[in-house]
Parts: structure tokens; sequence; C-alpha cells
């Protein structure tokens, strides 16, 4: 599995959150998928939560696994009074099987927590972001700020790049899901015996 992504088509269906320091997009995402799956939808792939000890410090990180609701643990604590944590390679293990398993599934959409400074420098998630991406369904990450230049280059620049803003997402999230109900649409029509029609006005997904 390439760690890039080479060759595939500019697609709507890949978006990143751009996101600054103050800008919760954890809890953007995992709000956002929390709504598609009392929704109905099949999402798949992981949020991230960061999680603070009673005096309000962080404590940790664990990610979701949306398909099972699973929690998984990807920090290990540096030791008493640390205010910082370390990636823990086995939840790191956890994780990307949590987003293969949703590639293999025919997942509606994707997520992936973040696109950061592990995948900028080859490390984390980013062969399972490549593998998302290749399938061709629907992707939708986050990036900060100080990686954009480094995701762009991932990706070729041929993704949507959304502003940290829940309506924003949402909004992109619907028109992605009509261009691809329209998309089925078309596919089924054509599948049926039929007199010769036009060719469709629908936009290729």
């Amino acid at each position: 599995m390439t760690a890039d992504v080479d060759d595939f088509s500019p697609t709507h269906h890949l978006a990143a959150v751009l996101y600054r320091p103050e800008d919760d997009v954890d809890a953007l995402l995992a709000e956002f998928a929390d709504t598609l799956l009392r929704d109905g939808e099949r999402v798949g792939g992981i949020v991230q939560r960061n999680l603070k000890d009673d005096a309000g410090r962080s404590a940790g990180m664990l990610v979701v696994d949306l398909l099972t609701g699973r929690e998984i643990s990807i920090c290990q604590p540096l030791g008493r009074g640390a205010t910082a944590c370390k990636l823990d390679p086995a939840g790191l293990a956890e994780a990307s099987l949590a987003v293969s398993r949703a590639i293999a599934g025919d997942a509606t959409l994707i997520i992936v927590n973040k696109f950061s400074k592990q995948e900028a420098a080859g490390h984390g998630l980013r062969s399972e972001l490549a593998e998302a991406i290749i399938a061709g369904g629907p992707v939708l990450t986050a990036v900060p700020e100080k990686c954009l230049d480094a995701w762009r280059e991932f990706t070729g620049d041929r993704s949507t790049i959304l502003p940290c803003a829940p309506h924003v997402v949402a909004d992109w999230w619907r028109e992605v899901s009509a261009q691809r109900a329209g998309a089925r649409t078309v596919l089924g029509g054509a599948a049926a015996p039929s007199a010769p029609v036009a060719p469709s006005s629908h936009p290729t997904i």
C-alpha cells in the first residue's frame, strides 16, 4: 500500500476541515458522526476524544471506532505530573484496523480523525487515509493549519477544504449525498432496458 495518493481523480467527496489550535475540531467531527449514525447512516472510521482530569488538565486521548462504538486508547501517559502523552503503537494499530474495516465494509462515509504532524511525516494513519481515498467513497478528515501544505502535497491539492464550522460540514455532506443519489439513479436507469435517450446531464461522480 502506497503512503501517498498518486492517481485519484479530483473529487468533492474528499474533504478536510481546516482548524486552528483554538478550534475543537475533535468535538465537531464526533458530533457530526453521532448525528449521521442516529440518522441511520453507515459511518466508519475513527473520531478522537480528549480526556481531562478533575482539574481540567489533559489526561490522554482515545479514538472511537464508529462501526462498533469501541473506544481505543492511543496515548501513553508520560508519568505523574506530565501534561502530555506519547502515541501508543498498539492503540494506533487498532485505530488503523478500524479504518481498514470501514473501507472493506463499504461504509457510506469514512472519517479519519486528522491528518496532522505524524501523517505529514509519513507515519500515523497516512497509509490508511490513502487507502480510503483510493477506494473512491466519501472521506472526511481534519488538518491543522500548520500541516495544510503537507496535506495538499499528499492529495495533489485535489480535496475540498472546509472551515471549522458544523453547518459547513453538514452542508458538504448534504451535497455529497445528493450527488451520490443522483449517480445511483443514473446507473440504475442505465441498467434497465429502454429506448435510446439523450446523454445524461448529471455530473460524473
